[in-house]
Parts: structure tokens; sequence; C-alpha cells
């Protein structure tokens, strides 16, 4: 649904104004909240950060979409380019992708060594608990979608003329790659799925239905005082969204989902 036809949307709005009212917390107790997106090539990432920006108050949010690293930063800390991007206090950032590029796209397009790889996979999580410990809610969102549905979202990427800037090299052969991406998204959700940090896979299919869940998980983890005071249920459908949060519970989300 474009983004003026979720205007009306009863549902959509009351979830608006669900994080209306969060953002307005976190700007009143210097509360810090990054929500990663993460997902498959075209599987809705930013445009469900649009949308749940729509009617955020712009000083007190950013959005970070990080281009391709530059010298100085491949010889950086590989964490210092995202460190400098965290949110201040009373500040929502969204991640449209995130250190976790490491995890999946750069292993699968031969942009990294396995050696940084695996250096990777084993800080990351300390990492996380580093900064939740710091005060920071981290939330990481990981749509997906099918195959034959990714499919028909490359096609029309690539023939509409407002949506063709959105193609890259990493999308062109997202198709051909399809079993590669699986796997490190699968040795992802195994590795760096914790009880602090959990992963929120949400089926993607559906893009209207996915962006709503995905809000509705958000305000469904934080504390503010009218909370509930908007939308209806806040409780998120478990069929659209699972949380993993260590290997075992990874394992049987892997094997339920296999074709996504």
């Amino acid at each position: 649904m474009p983004l003026h036809s979720l205007e009306t949307d009863p549902e959509y709005l009351a979830l608006q104004t669900e994080l209306v009212h969060l953002q307005s917390h976190l700007e009143d107790t210097a509360g810090r909240l990054l929500i990663i997106f993460e997902g498959r090539d075209t599987a809705g990432k930013g445009g469900s950060i649009m949308r749940f920006a729509r009617f955020l108050n712009p000083r007190h949010y950013r959005i970070v979409a990080l281009a391709k690293p530059t010298e100085v930063e491949q010889r950086q800390w590989f964490f210092q380019k995202y460190i400098k991007h965290l949110p201040d206090p009373g500040e929502i950032v969204f991640f449209d992708r995130s250190w976790y590029n490491r995890a999946v796209v750069e292993p699968v397009m031969g942009f990294c060594s396995m050696e940084k790889h695996e250096m990777f996979m084993d800080d990351v999580v300390m990492l996380e608990d580093a900064l939740i410990r710091d005060g920071i809610k981290i939330i990481k969102f990981w749509f997906s979608i099918e195959r034959e549905e990714q499919q028909e979202r490359l096609r029309r990427r690539e023939t509409d003329p407002l949506h063709m800037w959105k193609m890259s090299t990493v999308d062109a052969v997202a198709q051909q790659n399809w079993a590669e991406y699986t796997k490190y998204k699968s040795k992802m959700f195994r590795l760096t799925s914790t009880d602090l940090s959990p992963w929120v896979a949400i089926d993607g299919n559906d893009k209207d239905v996915a962006r709503m869940e995905a809000m509705r998980y958000v305000v469904s983890q934080m504390d503010y005082p009218k909370k509930g005071s908007a939308a209806e249920r806040l409780e998120p459908d478990s069929s659209i969204l699972e949380v993993i949060h260590n290997a075992d519970e990874a394992e049987k989300y892997l094997s339920t989902h296999a074709g996504f």
C-alpha cells in the first residue's frame, strides 16, 4: 500500500500514535533506541523505515544507511563507522542495514575475507551486550521473503523508473546467490540470537502487514506512559513474526521457514 494510502488506515494511524507517544517518552527520559533492519534484498527494509518514521519528530530520530566504505573505513576497526551513529539520549536511530552486512552480504559477495567474517561473528554479541548494558535498547529485525516474491520485486525494480535507483550489484545477483544467503543467514541466527538481543524474523511477503507487525513489536517491547491508549492490539501476530533468542530457537525457525 502506498504511503499516502496507509494514512487513511485506522490501524496504521493507531500504531503511529503509539510510536509518537514512545518517542516523546524517550525524549523525556533520555532513552536510546536502536532499530536494525536487515533482510533479503527487496524485502522491504527501507520502506518499513519510511512508515515507522512518518509522524515522528525529525529532531529526535535519524536514519542511517551507510554507503560503500571508503579506503580509510576499510582500514578502521570494522565497527567504528557504525559506533559514531549510535543514538544520542532521547533519540531513535534506524539502521537500514547494519554491521550485520559482515555476517551475510559481505561473505556471500566476497567483500570480506573469511577471517574477517569469523572475527565479526566472534565479536558482535559482545559489542551488543556492552551497548545494552550501557542503556541502549536494540531491536534487530530480519525481513524474509520467498524466492518467487523476490524475483517479482526485482523485476519491478528493474523496470520502474521511480525505483531503479534501488538496484545495485548485490540486487542483480540476489537470485543466483539465494542458497548462499540462506546459509549465512542461518549461521547468523544460530550464533547471534541472544536473550538480550534476539533476532525478530518477519514474513515480509505482504509488505503492509509486515510493516505494521514490526511497529507493533517495537511498542510491545517498550514501556511508556500512554502505552495502549491508541492501538487496540499491541502484541504482534505470531504467524507473521517470530522472536529468536538462541541457537535452538534458530534451528526451529529455520526448519519451518526453509523457503525464506
